[in-house]
């Protein structure tokens, strides 16, 4: 097992990364503030794990509730979030008593959403199962749940007391979850490590045929690399915007098909080569390396088109991106791969993108 440390002003935490974590009750028991926590899992996940969990915790002496949620982005909803609060409620739940999200992005946004709320505020801790999860949405403290104008517009910044990545859990994810993992790994790359994306470009084979040991510093190197600029920047005023690049594109995506119809992670690859194109008409990124990008998202089994929303339906989206200042939507761009920035677009360089090679004509 690896541990890396989380370091914010007022608080920090540890991110254990390895094999048969899920069995090592201890790693959740000595975070909990009394000997009871509830799990928030969805119906694909729970039968594979949680009887396990429930098993882990309770050699710790730990009693466990579990709430058992409808799985996809199409539940992300205040409607599930206050079925998390009924349970709470119904059962009497304290403000010591602490969340356990067992589950990929989804459930551990809505369960961190519901923490950050519940009586103002109670204990949470993130097992993520999915790729993607592990190597992101678990680590830094983002909640939220969608609203049909945007995703991820309602939620809160909340800090988990732990999280436990156990790459044993990534055996039962399915092959697109996994290569929509890999859009994410294929991100810290591309915003500050031109190395790394080598790396990334030679391991691809090894990292899509689930192999361990490169599975787990791949989960490593993203987690410490996020740990690092969330340490500077928790509630994203400055560089951390940075870890945004693809998503103002891939939001637009996720919410103009309807949420659930493509994978988050397989929007953010579309939109990441749409931010490559913008960075090489902006003069910044050459032709090599946008074509070195679109090889590895390919070799990763992500898409490399984007849906053609139409201008209007794109721009309208993009507006509600939260990264947009005094009415200008803002993007990350890169100057190359392993430099990323931020910058606007003109109108019209806009409309070239979106109606580009990288859209779906």
């Amino acid at each position: 097992m690896k541990t890396l440390d989380l370091v914010l002003p007022d608080t920090r935490y540890p991110i254990h990364i390895g094999q048969g974590l899920l069995d090592r009750g201890e790693l959740i028991a000595a975070h909990l503030p009394q000997n009871k926590a509830v799990i928030v899992s969805n119906t694909t996940v729970a039968p594979l794990y949680l009887a396990r969990l429930k098993a882990a915790l309770g050699a710790q002496g730990i009693r466990t509730l579990d709430i058992v949620l409808p799985d996809g982005e199409d539940f992300k909803t205040w409607e599930t979030l206050n079925r998390i609060f009924d349970v709470l409620l119904e059962q009497g739940c304290e403000r010591k008593t602490t969340l356990i999200a067992l589950g990929g992005g989804v459930i551990g946004d809505m369960t961190g959403f519901a923490a950050a709320c519940y009586q103002r505020g109670v204990p949470f801790i993130q097992i993520p199962t999915t790729l993607l999860a592990q190597v992101d949405s678990s680590v830094g403290g983002k909640t939220a749940i969608n609203h049909p104008h945007g995703k991820n517009m309602i939620g809160a910044f909340y800090q988990p007391r732990a999280v436990i990545a156990d790459m044993d859990l990534l055996d039962t994810l399915p092959d697109r979850e996994l290569s929509a993992g890999l859009a994410e790994v294929i991100k810290y790359g591309l915003l500050g490590d031109a190395a790394f994306f080598a790396y990334l470009e030679a391991q691809m084979p090894a990292l899509l045929a689930r192999d361990k040991t490169v599975l787990a510093y791949t989960v490593e190197h993203c987690c410490r690399m996020k740990a690092e600029i969330v340490g500077q920047d928790e509630k994203e005023a400055g560089i951390r915007a940075l870890l945004n690049l693809g998503h103002t594109f891939g939001h637009a995506i996720e919410a103009g098909l309807g949420f659930g119809i493509w994978l988050h992670g397989e929007a953010v690859a579309a939109g990441m080569l749409l931010a490559a194109e913008a960075s090489r008409l902006s003069g910044d990124l050459s032709e090599q390396d946008v074509q070195r990008i679109h090889a590895l998202l390919q070799a990763a089994k992500l898409p490399t088109l984007a849906p053609n929303l139409g201008l209007a339906r794109w721009k309208s989206l993009m507006a509600h991106d939260k990264k947009s200042e005094n009415g200008s939507t803002r993007f990350v761009l890169m100057g190359a791969i392993g430099h990323s920035k931020l910058a606007t677009l003109s109108d019209n360089m806009l409309n070239e993108i979106l109606t580009g090679r990288f859209i779906q004509q």
